[in-house]
């Protein structure tokens, strides 16, 4: 029995299947999207328990993914991942949604430790 849902969305193949492995391994149930549509297409599709959302993305930027869930009211917990993590927490500190913004590289415990926090697990 999978614990919680997860959405990983990351343009990069490699951060997808190595997010995947690590909250897989903990036994959630993970889905993938490698653009800002692809997430949102998603997101009002199913609900997660979590997004592990890539900010810088094409076509639509995380940005620009968590006005639209706030539009719509879609409440899920966030953690933004960036590789400018300190320009990015100015630009969204105003998401509710958002838990964390999580420093790229990061290191997979802390993905781990963040995720359970997070989820409460």
């Amino acid at each position: 029995m999978f614990k919680k849902k997860i959405l990983i969305v990351d343009d990069q193949p490699g951060i997808r299947l190595l997010l995947t492995d690590i909250l897989q391994a903990e036994g959630h149930h993970t889905d993938t999207a490698q653009t800002g549509k692809e997430a949102v297409d998603k997101l009002k599709e199913h609900t997660y328990h979590l997004v592990l959302l890539d900010y810088n993305l094409p076509i639509m930027d995380g940005g620009e993914i968590l006005k639209y869930l706030e539009k719509y009211n879609i409440t899920v917990p966030i953690i933004v991942m960036s590789g400018l993590s300190d320009q990015v927490e100015e630009e969204i500190s105003g998401y509710s949604n958002v838990k964390q913004v999580l420093g790229k590289p990061f290191n997979i415990v802390d993905v781990r430790n963040l995720t359970r926090q997070v989820l409460g697990s």
